[in-house]
Order: structure tokens, then C-alpha cells, then sequence
């Protein structure tokens, strides 16, 4: 069998475990807050998460193109097999270890500083497409911010439309509320997480020549296969990352709970809609903080969160060495 071949399976079924973990991996933040208002029985949330995470993943290919062309040119890349396999690896590295400490880190950061650190221990910086990688990156920084702030936005106008209330008729019906909310927010997961996996082999397929600067769109076989993977994984759930964003962050009530969904799937959506890749950890994370400090500031567990914010700081560069160490292991090798 063709060498290029075997290389170009190797990255496709690494793509694809990337996709599983990261169903289990990131999904789990889609469904925590429905979980931890008992809003949705586990089992059920994940059944849920990971139908809708399929049907998000079949339906969009807009982030898929960014990630195949934005961080570095596939059809100039030096190594281009070596490249994507060294960060599919080094992306995978990394989500199972903060998967395994319950730490929710971002696949997104992990799989673009993997690409961004493997390009350059092959070509050097100048490999960069530093236009779309610059862009790339203030969407991963900005999206979170913005999140919080509309967290904190919507909740607060929760708080005055549903004051005079009854406390426990409103958390009932926010309850049910919380299901399609959940529903949604997997839904947008799947439109933006997906892809990166798709836009990977997508990038294989291009740099080892199997599709040309003229067919360079998103293969359907790649793309039922990513959903596929994300689906599956999903349906495994991530428990550990589900009690670390739904319970150890803040006391989530089913109306903090919907807020929170609302906020985050409406900048995870309006991300995928411009055809940019957002950290969908992040960005729920981020919404529930802004909903609990919009709440009551004190009631958000500030030593938690900033356990998580010093995850997502050092992901990035982290990721971005590991894949380089990794590339210069497997090009010695192979």
C-alpha cells in the first residue's frame, strides 16, 4: 500500500478519534446545566446532546473551510501529513488529560495551537497564514468575553420579568424550558465543534493530493463521519466535566440554567454562522459565570473558575509545543 495512503488513513482516523473525544470531552458542557437542575436525567441529556450534535454537525461547513485555510496553506505545507498527524495527536494528548483531571479545557485551542506549533516546527513561523490565524484567535479571546457580558445581560432581564413570580411554578416550567434549551445549545455544538475534525481531513486530503484547489470543499463522506464520531462520542458523556461546569462553578437554578443555554448558544450559533471556530467550552463556561455574577457575585465559585481560566490560558502554547516536539519525533521516524 502507498505510503502517502497509509499516512492519509492514520490522519483520518486520528481526526475522527479527535471527534469522539471531543464529544464526550466538550458536549458535557452543552447538557451541565440541565443536569444539574435535574432539568434532564443524565442518560437522557446525552441522548439528546448527541442526536442534536449530529444533526449540527450535518448541517453546516463553514468553520470546516476556516480551519482547512486560514492557519496554514495545505497546498504549500512542507510535511503536510507530518504536520496535521502531529497536531491530531498532541490536540488528543491534551483533552484526555484534562478530561482525566475533570478540567473543562478547550479542544478548540487544543487542535488550533497543535496545528499552529506543528507548522512551524516544520516551516518556521513564516508557514503561518497570520491574517486568518490572527482572526482565528480573536474569536477564541473575544467569544468568551462576550458571552459573560450577555449572560449577565440576560439574566438580569430574567430578573425583572419574572420577579413577582412564584418561585416554584417559574422553576417547573423553567425546567421543561431547560430541555430545549439544552437541545439547542447541543445543536450549535455540533455546527461549530464538529468541523474543525472535518476541516482537518479536509486539509489531509488536499495537502497529499487528493483534492485540488478547485474541489476543496468538504467531502460529505468526511462530513457524516465527523458527525458520526461527535455523536458517538457524545452518547459516552463526560461526567466528570459535567459536575465541574454544572455544580462546582455556581448552585445553577433552572432559570440561571436557560439563561446561561440561551447566552451561549447564540454566540456559539452567530460564530458558526460567520464561518469562525469558537471554543464552545469557553463560551458556556463563560455564560454561566456571567449569569452567576449577575445573580449574586458571591455565589460564583471564583476558585473554580479560575482553575478553568488558567486552563484556557495555557492551552494554547502548551498544545502548540507538544505538537512540535511530536513532529520532530515522527519526522525522524518516518
Amino acid at each position: 500500500m502507498d505510503s502517502v495512503l497509509i499516512i492519509t488513513i492514520l490522519i483520518v482516523v486520528c481526526a475522527l478519534a479527535f471527534d469522539f473525544i471531543n464529544g464526550f470531552h466538550d458536549t458535557a458542557n452543552a447538557i451541565a446545566t440541565a443536569v444539574s437542575t435535574k432539568a434532564l436525567k443524565p442518560r437522557h441529556a446525552i441522548i439528546l446532546a448527541a442526536c442534536m450534535n449530529f444533526l449540527g454537525a450535518m448541517t453546516f461547513t463553514g468553520v470546516a473551510k476556516t480551519i482547512t485555510k486560514d492557519i496554514v496553506d495545505p497546498f504549500t505545507l512542507p510535511n503536510g501529513s507530518i504536520v496535521i498527524l502531529s497536531a491530531l495527536i498532541s490536540a488528543i494528548a491534551w483533552n484526555l488529560i484534562t478530561w482525566y483531571f475533570g478540567i473543562p479545557s478547550s479542544s478548540s485551542h487544543a487542535i488550533i495551537g497543535s496545528i499552529a506549533g506543528a507548522a512551524i516546527a516544520a516551516a518556521g513561523f513564516a508557514s503561518l497564514n497570520y491574517k486568518g490565524f490572527i482572526k482565528i484567535i480573536e474569536a477564541l479571546l473575544l467569544s468568551p468575553v462576550i458571552a459573560f457580558a450577555i449572560g449577565f445581560i440576560v439574566y438580569s432581564i430574567f430578573k425583572v420579568v419574572f420577579k413577582n413570580f412564584n418561585l416554584t411554578k417559574t422553576n417547573k416550567s423553567f425546567r421543561l424550558i431547560q430541555i430545549f434549551t439544552a437541545a439547542l445549545q447541543s445543536y450549535t455544538h455540533g455546527t461549530n465543534d464538529a468541523q474543525k475534525a472535518m476541516g482537518i481531513i479536509t486539509m489531509a486530503l488536499i495537502s497529499n493530493g487528493y483534492l485540488t484547489a478547485a474541489n476543496a470543499d468538504v467531502p460529505l463522506w468526511v462530513q457524516a463521519s465527523c458527525a458520526t464520531a461527535m455523536g458517538l462520542g457524545t452518547s459516552i458523556g463526560g461526567w466528570k466535566i459535567i459536575k465541574t461546569v454544572g455544580g462546582k462553578t455556581m448552585k445553577i437554578r433552572p432559570i440561571n440554567g436557560v439563561a446561561a443555554d440561551l447566552s451561549s448558544a447564540l454566540i456559539i450559533f452567530g460564530a458558526t454562522y460567520i464561518h469562525l471556530p469558537v471554543s464552545t467550552t469557553h463560551v458556556i463556561s463563560s455564560s454561566i459565570l456571567g449569569v452567576g455574577s449577575s445573580h449574586r457575585i458571591k455565589g460564583v465559585k471564583w476558585d473554580t473558575a479560575q482553575r478553568m481560566i488558567i486552563t484556557w490560558v495555557i492551552t494554547l502554547p502548551i498544545s502548540a509545543l507538544l505538537a512540535g516536539l511530536i513532529y520532530l519525533l515522527l519526522n525522524s521516524i518516518l
